[in-house]
Order: C-alpha cells, then structure tokens, then sequence
C-alpha cells in the first residue's frame, strides 16, 4: 500500500493560490462576496481529497470468519462518490459497483464503501481509480476473485470543452476468477445490471 502524503504547502499559500486564480478569471478577491472564499476552498480541499492522508487498505484488515462456510460472491452496487479529474480538476460523479468471491473470510461492506472512497478522493483519472480499487481489495482479502465496475459522468467534458452532457463513461477490472471464468463474471455483471442501476 502506497505510504500517506504529508502536506508541504501551508494553507496560507494555498489561499494565496486561490487568490491568484480568482484574479486570473478576472475578478476582484478582496471584494465582499470573495474575501472568504480562499478560505472556504481551502477547507473544501481538506474534504475533497482526504484521500491523500489515508491508507484505504486499512479499512479491510478487519475480516469476520464466522459466516458458516459462506464462500459465494459478494456484492455491493450503487456506490455513491465524488471525485475530480486530475487533467482539469473538474468533478467526476459516478457510482461503483464492488464483488469479490471470499476464500475463508469477508470484510464489512461499509468498508468497501470507504475504499472507494479512500482512492476517489484524490486527483483521478476513471481507469486508474478503478484498478485501484480492485487491486487494493485483491491484495488485502486474498479472494479467489474481484471485479469493479464504475459509471462516471465527467464535468471536465460536460462543462467545458465538448459540452456534452448526457454522457457517461464506463471501466472495469476483473481479477482472479472473475476474469478467467466467464460465468463468474456473468453473475457479477448480472448482479449490478447497471441498466438497472440507480445511475442518473
């Protein structure tokens, strides 16, 4: 698991920054309804990419081997994030979709939410957050098989640029059995049937 970054910017000159692009677009940072918005993005950024100061393999360390020989896929759809596109810092809203097959253990499924959330609060490109993902679920658990599926809307397409909105874009990554057996895959992408999905 990559090691947690360390902040080595001060927060006043992340403010400082923040004044400096509110001039570039052409407005006035010392009048009323700007004067504290640097402060305001500043604390934004805290939340939006906490992920930088956390290790999201953490979260599944805490296994449960009690699940009386349960060794069927599970499954958590429809996972809610925001995230922001690392080439242009627009949002990236989308929902992911999680599955694993257990070998002797199984994980909170709040925690896999939190894994999610651990990678998409950070700059990200779709593909790599979803390999992340995957990647870090596979190496904790150790199952015989994971699959990610994420369907994203894109602001860096819809609100600049192109403009087209409507658009959404889809990526996945199977490990273990869920890229070698094509029924096992089947079964998952049944499962979250993204069709029928809460996606909006």
């Amino acid at each position: 698991m990559p090691k947690r970054r360390t902040r080595t910017v001060s927060r006043r000159a992340a403010e400082a920054a923040v004044q400096t692009l509110l001039r570039w677009a052409g407005d006035n940072p010392d009048r009323e309804g700007l004067r504290d918005t640097p402060k305001r993005v500043a604390n934004a950024y805290r939340d939006w990419f906490s992920g930088y100061s956390i290790d999201p393999g953490a979260y599944l360390r805490r296994t449960f081997e009690e699940v009386e020989g349960y060794d069927e896929m599970v499954v958590l759809r429809d996972i809610s994030f925001e995230s922001f596109c690392e080439h242009h810092m627009a949002p990236i809203i989308g929902r992911a979709h999680v599955g694993y097959l257990p070998t002797d253990r199984v994980v909170g499924i709040s925690k896999l939410a939190r894994v999610v959330d651990g990678y998409a609060r950070r700059f990200q490109v779709q593909e790599k957050l979803t390999a992340q993902i995957a990647a870090c679920i596979n190496e904790v658990l150790k199952p015989r098989g994971v699959g990610v599926v994420i369907n994203a809307v894109h602001e860096c397409m819809t609100t600049r640029g192109v403009h087209k909105r409507g658009v959404s874009m889809v990526t996945s990554k199977m490990l273990g059995t869920f890229r070698a057996d094509a029924s096992t895959r089947a079964e998952f992408l049944r499962f979250i049937a993204i069709e029928g999905s809460n996606q909006r």
